[in-house]
């Protein structure tokens, strides 16, 4: 059966590399392209079995590529899998709408992985993968081993799932298998080639041939024969054993490593909703601060939405608290402008330009980290700070109030923090540090009635 390829398609050589993994483990063959532009090149000469495509890229983006290649009759049938960090009903509506499969979200696990390679037909059929690990064994009229009822062809059952410990049992049975077969072959072949030299020889078979001389010899040596083969068997058998369970104790150890990973990660998860908690706290403080500051004429008071690092300011919670913020002002009957302004927080981070950076591990002292900054906010340029339905909600708003309300869209970067950085010194960590960053990294809504249209 030949090999499955797909095309991974994305602007940061880690995201690529680490899907390419994943799917070069189903003994999947994978080419990669670091722009839609390049992917479509690569389209006009080569044909894979599936895409998975970026959504934000530097020139056409993710959606644009998909509209374009199934716009081509020549490429139209293959099937594509949106690979973003982008997610929500609306954005998988737009993708499907477009002509793409789904999506798959960046932070991805093993099991999302083999049921999107199913989806994609990128696998075989689960009833098709089981194998009976056992299978008796015969002669045929040559002398020949052959697996009994082989031209039945193999029965289907279910996989085997991605449990660690089935895998090892389906290898243990699997290498049994060969040698009970082996043992078996080896001792018809030798109980044969016995019973044939013993009738040979044997008077009551051929009574006609006198006895040769060395008759009462032969069969001692015939025995002979036979104990070195089952000695020679059984210590191939002792070898095999060996090697099984030299395999065994491998598989074990990376079982043990794995479990040690997934501990260090729940650890991970655990100091991230802690710090999730102690920003959602401050916020919450912030917000009654604002609330406790709301004019006197009944015009609502500023709201503040925080962004994780590496999300674009203008899109998820912050849409639909625009939503929510216009629809209010407008049932209030307020005139005058929303003034919307992106502030970016200064993170510790951990990386290279080249594959890209990540918030560092709360643990890590500041001095070590590789840069100290937001080069995700500094990279996107004005259209690429708001999704389309955050656009559309913004130059809607204008048409829905008759002129009555207007957006007005503001970055300030870096230069106002709205909490201050804590002391550089030897003992803060990047989770302190971080802490203050996440809180500066927002969106802010405020209602401008002065600066009617």
């Amino acid at each position: 059966m030949a090999r499955k390829s797909a095309l991974v398609v994305d602007d940061s050589k880690s995201a690529r590399v680490i899907l390419s993994r994943m799917l070069e483990k189903y003994d999947i063959e994978v080419d990669m392209a670091e722009s839609a532009e390049q992917a479509i090149e690569y389209l006009n000469t080569n044909r894979p079995d599936a895409i998975f495509m970026d959504h934000l890229m530097p020139g056409m983006d993710g959606l644009q590529a998909v509209q374009a290649i199934k716009s081509n009759p020549q490429t139209a049938t293959i099937p594509i899998m949106m690979y973003t960090s982008q997610e929500g009903e609306l954005y998988v509506g737009q993708a499907r709408a477009l002509g793409a499969m789904g999506v798959l979200p960046k932070q991805v696990r093993p099991v999302d992985v083999s049921k999107v390679l199913y989806e994609l037909h990128l696998l075989p059929d689960r009833r098709d993968m089981a194998e009976p690990a056992l299978l008796p064994v015969e002669l045929d009229g040559s002398g020949k081993v052959a697996p009994a009822g082989a031209a039945a062809g193999h029965a289907g059952g279910k996989p085997a799932g991605p449990d660690w410990g089935r895998r090892v049992e389906a290898t243990v049975k699997e290498q049994a298998a060969d040698v009970r077969r082996f043992i078996v072959a080896s001792l018809d072949s030798f109980a044969a080639r016995i019973v044939n030299d013993v009738r040979e020889a044997s008077p009551l078979v051929a009574p006609e041939r006198p006895p040769p001389i060395v008759a009462q010899r032969q069969p001692v040596w015939l025995w002979l024969t036979s104990l070195l083969a089952v000695v020679s068997i059984a210590a191939a058998c002792a070898v095999l054993w060996a090697l099984t369970r030299e395999d065994l104790t491998k598989t074990r150890a990376e079982l043990a490593a794995l479990r040690s990973t997934n501990a260090e990660l729940q650890r991970s998860s655990q100091e991230l909703g802690s710090t999730l908690k102690d920003l959602t706290a401050a916020l919450a403080a912030s917000t009654a601060t604002l609330s406790a500051a709301t004019p006197a004429n009944g015009a609502m008071a500023p709201r503040v939405e925080p962004v994780p690092y590496g999300e674009i300011p203008f899109d998820r919670s912050r849409l639909e608290v625009l939503r929510e913020f216009l629809s209010k002002l407008q049932a209030q009957g307020f005139r005058g402008a929303v003034k919307i302004t992106s502030a970016a927080g200064l993170f510790c981070l951990s990386g290279n330009s080249t594959d890209g950076y990540v918030p560092a591990a709360a643990a890590l002292p500041v001095i070590k980290c590789d840069l100290v900054g937001n080069p995700f906010d500094e990279s996107l340029t004005a259209q690429q700070r708001q999704s389309v339905d955050f656009a559309n909600l913004v130059a809607s708003i204008r048409q829905r109030t008759s002129g009555a309300i207007s957006v007005v869209i503001e970055t300030a970067g870096s230069s106002r923090p709205a909490a201050a950085y804590p002391q550089r010194i030897e003992s803060l960590t990047a989770g302190e540090w971080n802490r203050a960053a996440a809180f500066n990294n927002r969106v802010e809504f405020a209602a401008d009635p002065a600066a009617s249209p």
